[in-house]
Order: C-alpha cells, then structure tokens, then sequence
C-alpha cells in the first residue's frame, strides 16, 4: 500500500495498491490515520461486489444500515444506494440524493465517523462531490462569530430535505410530518467540539440539516446567527467558488473514504441529469463522534 497527498489540493490523500482482503491491521490503521488527517483518502483500482464493498466497511469499523429501506441495496442491506439508472424497469435506491450540504446522519442522535462512497455509473461531465473541511472553516471565522457561538448548541433535522417514499403516495402532508417528527425528532449537538482523533475543533453546522442555535440554558438565538455562519462557511455560494469548498473528482475504480467528522458534502447535479449511480457504507470506528456523546 501506498499513501500519497493528492496533488494541487489542500486535502486529500491517494491510495494505491490496497486491498481489504490482505491488508494488515497496520495498513487499515494508516489508511484510517490518513482519512483523519487528510479528511479524504482516494482509493485507487478497486473492483468490488457490493458485499465486498461491505467487508471493507467492516475493517474500517462497525457499518450502519440506513434507516429507510427504500435506500437498501436488494442484496445488501448495510449498502446506501443513490441510482437514477433503473434495473431491469425498476427502481434501485433513490436518485438525486444529497444536493445540499450536510454531514451524513447529522440529524441522528449517535452519527457514525466514517463515510465510504463507491462510484459505479459515473458522469461524463458533472463528475465530483464539493467538500468543505468544517475544521480549517472555524479557525477561518471572524473571532467576533467564535465568540458568539461559544458554549451554544445546534439542532439537527431531516425535516427539510425528507424524501416522500412510495408508500407516502395519497397521505397527508401533516401525516407524514408527523411521522417524521417522531421517528427522526431533532437532535442537539454542541455548535463546535473537539475531534477526538486529531484534537482539532470543528464547527458542526450544515445548511441541510441544522434547523435551530440555542444557548447552553436551550434559549433559542435568532437564526441570522445560523445564515451568518452558513454565509462565512461557504454554503450560501451556489458558484462553489467560496475558498472553503474543495471539488473532488474520481474516476472508475476510485473508491472514497472520508471523515464524516469533519466534512461536510453536497453531490454535485444539474438541471440536466446523467446516468449516475454510487454505492456508500458508512461505519462508526471506535469513537464516538465526539467525547459528549454518551457511550451505550
């Protein structure tokens, strides 16, 4: 195995010559030390089943299914599917996933550290994932908004950005609202917290799923706070030219591995679709997102 920085990025990190099957537990453990500090690692010529895909999961940590089955690969559960491209007339997974920023289960209550993402149909010309590095984004903020958001939370939720499912078809609105609400209801996260791998402070905020700041007594602060730090981030600029925000591209055979700790992602799509299809597994390691998430 070998790690190398990926080139003209100031994140990032190329993989060449790994394969789950034989790697040693030190290789598993640099390659995850290389996610942590390079917050992406790009994995290169892999060829895997979706169940191989889920064993690699598996030596990165512990993998979590997706709570919505309409998600679910037919085969293998635990592998998210993100499709536009129907099988054999039939729809596999959920197409047009993820435009908007956010970290992945920020809305839940115990959200895992790792992401993996597994390209299978690729784009000819809409072809990345904007990434911004929620660490470097902080030490970026005016020291007046540091200050304003110490010692205040954050709510999370999936309200906004819910997909109908199918059997969702003819119910009422208020009805699936309601479901929503109590099955996925709102979680409160420190507004930043120290990384428990790397020590760095990262502010855990995303334009997708954070819905409300409040101070450390739970008094609601006006939400210009919130769009003033969506704005200073980066994740108001629809012409991702922001400095925060890092397109990665991949190619066929390139898997990702990035930390969900960290980042946060937006799927890169246009008002003129292509065939795209991705698999992704995610898993928690052996931390929890920070230390202010109780142990089970």
């Amino acid at each position: 195995m070998r790690i190398t920085d990926q080139p003209g990025a100031t994140l990032g990190a190329i993989v060449e010559d790994f394969d789950h099957t034989t790697a040693s537990d030190a290789d598993v453990e640099a390659l995850k030390q290389a996610v942590y500090t390079k917050k992406i690692a790009v994995l290169k010529n892999q060829d895997l089943t979706p169940q191989a895909f889920l064993e690699l999961g598996k030596r990165l940590g512990r993998p979590e299914t997706y709570y919505e089955p309409m998600y679910q690969h037919p085969e293998v559960p635990e592998v998210f599917v993100s499709s536009n491209v129907p099988e054999n007339g039939k729809q596999i997974g959920v197409p047009k996933t993820g435009k908007f920023w956010h970290a992945d289960y920020q809305f839940m209550p115990d959200p895992f550290g790792i992401t993996l993402i597994y390209p299978q149909v690729i784009p000819e010309k809409n072809r990345g994932t904007y990434f911004i590095d929620m660490g470097p984004a902080y030490k970026r903020l005016p020291e007046e908004l540091k200050k304003e958001i110490e010692n205040t939370y954050c709510t999370h939720s999936v309200r906004k950005y819910f997909k109908i499912r199918p059997h969702d078809v003819y119910r009422p609105i208020s009805e699936i609202i309601e479901e929503v609400e109590r099955k996925t209801p709102a979680v409160r996260q420190p507004t930043t917290f120290t990384h428990p791998m790397t020590g760095e402070t990262v502010l855990y905020i995303s334009e997708g799923f954070t819905v409300g700041i409040e101070d450390a007594e739970a008094k609601a602060i006006d939400e210009e706070l919130l769009k003033r730090l969506f704005e200073a981030t980066g994740q108001y600029d629809d012409s991702f030219e922001h400095p925060n925000i890092h397109l990665q591209s991949f190619e066929k055979g390139d898997l990702l591995v990035w930390d969900n700790r960290s980042l946060i992602h937006r799927a890169r799509h246009t008002t003129t679709p292509e065939p795209t299809v991705s698999y992704r597994v995610t898993a928690h390691d052996e931390r929890k997102l920070h230390d202010g998430i109780a142990t089970a």
